[in-house]
C-alpha cells in the first residue's frame, strides 16, 4: 500500500491515540470560529442553552455505563482515601488562612485560584479514564463521593472567612452543592445498581460498552473546552492575572498528580490515587468560583481543565503503547 493510502489509517490512529487533545483543540477552534463570524452571533443563546442541556445528559450516560462495571459491595473506603482527603482539605484550609487574614493582598486572587484547584472534587469522568489506564474504578468512584461530601461541608465553612459578604448561609450552601452533585454522580450510580439486579441481561450487554463511555466523555470535553475558551476570551481580567492563574493551576495539577501517585504507590493504587487527586471536576469548580468566590478565580478552573486533560491524553497514549496497541 502506498504512503498516500496509509493516510486515513494513520489519521484514525492519531485521533484514537490523542482523543482528549483532539477534543481540546476542536473545542477551542469551534469557539474561535464562532466568535469571529458575526453572522453566527444570533445562534449564541441557543448554542449555550443546548450545551447546558447536552452536557449533563452526556455525563449522566457516561457515568451510568461506567458504574455498570461496579458492584455495590466494591464501594468501600480504602486506606489511601484518608491520605488524599487530608491532602486536599488541609491544603485548602491552610491557604484559606492568609486569604482571610490579608483581604487586601494584591495577589489574593492567585491564592484563591490555588484553593479552588485543591478543593475541587475528583472529576465524574475520572472513573472512565482510570478504567482505561487499568486502575480501580470502584476505588476512585468511592473517593469521588467522599470528596464531594467533604467539599459540600468545607467550602461553605471556610469561604465566608475569605469572602464575608457572600450572603449565603452554611445550610443553603451545602444544599446548593449537594444539588449539583446528586443528579450527575449519585443518580447514575443508583440506576446502574438497579439495572444490575432487575435487568441482568441488559446489564451484561451494557458492561461491554465501556469504550462508548470514553467517547461520550471526549465529546463532553469538547463542549466544556469551548465554554472555557469563551470565558477566557471574554474575561476582562488583566493578562498578568490570567497568566498567574494559568501558572498556579498548572503547578497545582503537577503537584496533585504527583502526590496522588506517590500516596497510592504505597497501597498498590498509584494510577487510581493519581487520577483521584489530579483529575478534577473543573465544571463544578468553575461553578463554585462564581457562586462562592471571586468570578476571576474561575479562570484557574478553566486552565486546569486543559492541563489535566493534556496529561490524561499522554497517559492514555503511553498505556496503549505499552500494551502494543500504538
Amino acid at each position: 500500500m502506498t504512503a498516500a493510502g496509509n493516510i486515513p489509517g494513520k489519521l484514525i490512529r492519531f485521533v484514537k491515540d490523542w482523543t482528549l487533545v483532539v477534543s481540546i483543540i476542536t473545542g477551542v477552534l469551534l469557539y474561535l470560529i464562532y466568535d469571529n463570524i458575526p453572522a453566527l452571533a444570533p445562534a449564541g443563546p441557543y448554542l449555550k442553552k443546548c450545551a447546558g442541556i447536552l452536557q449533563p445528559v452526556l455525563l449522566f450516560t457516561m457515568l451510568f455505563l461506567s458504574f455498570c462495571k461496579i458492584r455495590p459491595g466494591d464501594l468501600r473506603p480504602r486506606k489511601w482515601h484518608l491520605r488524599l482527603l487530608l491532602f486536599q482539605t488541609l491544603g485548602f484550609a491552610l491557604l484559606a488562612i492568609p486569604a482571610a487574614l490579608l483581604p487586601d493582598f494584591h495577589w489574593k486572587v492567585l491564592v484563591e485560584g490555588a484553593m479552588l484547584c485543591l478543593i475541587c472534587p475528583t472529576a465524574t469522568a475520572a472513573a472512565v479514564v482510570t478504567g482505561k489506564l487499568g486502575g480501580d474504578i470502584s476505588g476512585i468512584t468511592t473517593y469521588t463521593i467522599i470528596i464531594n461530601m467533604a467539599a459540600a461541608v468545607l467550602v461553605p465553612l471556610l469561604i465566608p472567612a475569605v469572602h464575608p459578604a457572600a450572603g449565603i448561609s452554611f445550610f443553603t450552601a451545602v444544599c446548593m452543592i449537594l444539588a449539583q452533585v446528586f443528579p450527575i454522580l449519585i443518580a447514575p450510580c443508583l440506576l446502574a445498581f438497579l439495572v444490575r439486579y432487575l435487568m441482568p441481561g441488559f446489564h451484561a450487554w451494557l458492561s461491554g460498552k465501556q469504550n462508548a463511555a470514553f467517547y461520550l466523555w471526549s465529546f463532553s470535553l469538547m463542549i466544556a473546552i469551548a465554554m472555557t475558551t469563551r470565558s477566557i476570551v471574554h474575561s476582562d481580567t488583566p493578562v498578568i492575572y490570567q497568566a498567574g492563574l494559568a501558572a498556579i493551576s498548572l503547578a497545582c495539577c503537577i503537584l496533585q498528580f504527583a502526590a496522588g501517585k506517590r500516596i497510592g504507590r504505597r497501597y498498590g493504587a498509584s494510577i487510581t490515587a493519581g487520577q483521584a487527586l489530579g483529575q478534577k471536576n473543573t465544571v463544578f469548580g468553575i461553578w463554585m468560583a462564581y457562586t462562592f468566590m471571586t468570578p476571576v478565580t474561575s479562570i484557574a478552573g478553566g486552565f486546569y481543565c486543559i492541563w489535566h486533560n493534556v496529561y490524561n491524553s499522554w497517559q492514555l497514549y503511553a498505556a496503549r503503547k505499552k500494551r502494543g496497541e500504538a
